[in-house]
């Protein structure tokens, strides 16, 4: 009988522990605009999908 994994939980204390961690190592946080993806547009908004043929 082989026992389960241990899941991985992040907690709000682990989470709080890793930015202090960040931002003591010069980490900066860049605050995004709501309802902004932060992505930059790509230079061609065409579709991505492709068409496949029947042979």
């Amino acid at each position: 009988m082989s026992k389960k994994p241990v899941k991985a939980t992040l907690t709000t204390a682990t989470i709080e522990e890793q930015t202090a961690a960040f931002l003591e190592s010069g980490g900066v946080v860049e605050y995004v605009g709501k309802g902004k993806s932060g992505q930059f547009a790509s230079p061609s908004p065409g579709s991505k999908q492709i068409g496949l043929k029947a042979r």
